[in-house]
């Protein structure tokens, strides 16, 4: 027989309880169901396809240089750089875009400059009618070699 005063000793379990981990997996399953909607933007952007060409168009294209300082410039079908306003920007590239709608209409913003002046000139073109616009940009590595005039500097 057992003796009373002698505690009862259990046996050691050497399982691990997983029921927690469970746990903390549901909700963090949970928490990036609901989040990855979120990360999605809702902007219609165009990407474009890539045949690794060089890109050759027929006619030159239209450039809208943004400054630093948020001013305007406008080179046509290349013509000399001017400047302009957003009211004439828009008259202009319009009717320059309804006449020819298969030229190029590429966006040119200076680094120092403003985001908000690129965003400005995106949506002035869209008011004006043209459905598809490029962002210029340098190569790697060409950092102050043979800056276009394009840009908006001297």
């Amino acid at each position: 027989m057992r003796n009373p005063r002698r505690p009862k000793r259990f046996k050691l379990k050497s399982e691990i309880n997983v029921v927690p981990y469970i746990d903390v997996m549901l909700v963090l399953l949970i928490i990036f169901m609901v989040t990855t909607p979120m990360l999605n933007s809702n902007v219609d952007v165009q990407l474009p396809q890539s045949d690794a060409k060089s890109m050759q168009d027929k006619k030159d294209p239209i450039v809208v240089s943004v400054g630093q300082d948020g001013s305007l410039f406008l080179t046509m079908s290349g013509a000399k750089q001017e400047p302009i306003d957003e009211d004439g920007l828009k008259l202009k590239v319009g009717a320059f875009v309804r006449e020819n709608p298969q030229v190029s209409v590429l966006v040119a913003g200076d680094t120092r400059g403003n985001y908000g002046g690129v965003f400005k000139v995106l949506t002035d073109l869209q008011q004006a009618g043209v459905a598809k616009v490029g962002l210029m940009g340098q190569p790697a590595g060409t950092e102050g070699q043979g800056k276009s005039s394009s840009d908006g500097r001297k």
